[in-house]
């Protein structure tokens, strides 16, 4: 199927999750509005993630929402019955994504190459994006911008907030005042750093004047380790787990000097707003997933987790299995890589 980017009027993205990815996805977005202001575009996205991208100016959202099991599929299929569009984005390799791709009727259906595509993708797809060897997996989503067209992939972020979470950041954080957010929850318990080494680097930070604050979901896990680290420490933090939305989040992290967290989406929203993360990472390879324009930032543990589990040449993207790997993790480490930026902020500012 031949793609000509001159007589393209309507683009459907399928990327349903998670938060992390949709953040990246965005810039992909933005990459194409760039070029192409005049095309309609749908996204087709997860409940949770549409809350924190609902405000993107030029996109029409249509929710999938996998909590309905089948009928989400229903849904969807309803939704769009009668639309037809020039080009469909599918960015993204589960199952699931791949039946709801059967709901959307598009002429050109892009998908990853056939190294990448798997759950079937490659069965719904006529097109396919330029392989590459070790991507970044926002460089992946942008093979998907170049397929079309897109000449500059340079990456940028236009992700509105709210007047009001606006605000709401303002009055947590005052202009000018030195802040460490930690977001210290990853979705999977295994890929949390332990309670009281986020306490120490805590503390490291209340000494050099910053002020902590602590941010993440409502889950009870999430909760659970906030506790965790206030009561592992002397210092005093502030803990706002699950007393924010996600664009209050979003407002936040802008606000912020600095953002700590292991492999998990506030880390990617951080990096939106252009403040510096310092990633922790031992089960995934942060030259896949990690903080995309922090990577020197990055404490990593991956490669000696991998190396202790496999020989040889390791695919691209595998992950290190154990509960403890992020136990490699020095409490030092990080520290240093506190240092470096608050050094980097200094001089550039």
């Amino acid at each position: 199927m031949s793609l000509n980017p001159n007589t393209m009027n309507s683009l459907c993205l399928l990327r349903l999750s998670a938060i992390g990815d949709v953040c990246h996805a965005v810039a992909m977005v933005q990459a194409i509005q760039r070029q192409y202001p005049q095309i309609q575009i749908t996204w087709v996205i997860g409940k949770l993630e549409y809350q924190l991208l609902k405000h993107l100016p030029g996109i029409e959202f249509v929710i999938f929402d996998k909590s309905q099991g089948w009928r989400s599929y229903f849904n969807l299929h309803k939704a769009l019955k009668g639309r037809r569009f020039d080009v469909l984005l599918h960015m993204q390799v589960a199952l699931r994504a791949t039946l709801a791709s059967l709901a959307i009727s598009a002429k050109v259906r892009v998908g990853f190459d056939r190294a990448r595509a798997k759950e079937g993708q490659w069965l719904v797809t006529n097109h396919r994006v330029e392989p590459l060897a070790e991507p970044h997996v926002l460089d992946g989503f942008m093979g998907f911008a170049k397929a079309i067209g897109v000449s500059d992939i340079t990456p940028s972020w236009n992700i509105p907030v709210p007047q009001a979470d606006t605000e709401f950041a303002q009055r947590q954080i005052a202009d000018g005042e030195k802040v460490l957010v930690i977001c210290a929850a990853a979705s999977k318990a295994e890929r949390n750093w332990l309670p009281e080494r986020y306490a120490a680097v805590a503390q490291h930070a209340v000494n050099k004047g910053y002020r902590v604050i602590l941010c993440g979901g409502p889950t009870a896990l999430e909760k659970t380790l906030a506790e965790d680290i206030a009561n592992a420490g002397s210092a005093k933090l502030d803990n706002l787990v699950g007393k924010t939305s996600l664009t209050q989040l979003l407002a936040l992290l802008k606000r912020a000097s600095l953002v700590l967290a292991p492999d998990t989406g506030p880390a990617h929203m951080a990096v939106t707003q252009g403040t510096p993360v310092i990633g922790l990472y031992a089960h995934s390879n942060p030259g896949r997933t990690g903080p995309y324009l922090s990577q020197q930032y990055v404490v990593s543990a991956y490669q000696e987790a991998i190396a202790s589990q496999q020989s040889g040449e390791v695919k691209w993207g595998t992950r290190a299995k154990g509960e403890h790997l992020m136990a490699l993790i020095s409490v030092e480490a990080v520290i240093e890589k506190f240092e470096l930026v608050v050094s980097d902020t200094q001089t550039s500012a």
